[in-house]
């Protein structure tokens, strides 16, 4: 193997769990965001459909 590749590999490689768990944690997050937008957004579905029935009484 050429002499600069070893050298470069072997500073790599040794950094590679690091990456893995930097990509790991961004996924993470975002699924979290994820979740708690589509969580929040059933919630003001529900509320608007309980606001929506509360006008239409309101106005029959």
């Amino acid at each position: 193997m050429n002499p600069i590749l070893a050298d470069i590999y072997s500073t790599v490689i040794p950094s590679a769990p690091f990456v893995i768990a930097a990509y790991a944690i961004v996924w993470v997050a975002l699924l979290v965001y994820v979740i708690m937008t589509v969580r929040g957004l059933k919630k003001t579905e529900a509320q608007m459909a309980l606001l929506e029935e509360a006008v239409k009484n309101k106005l029959s």
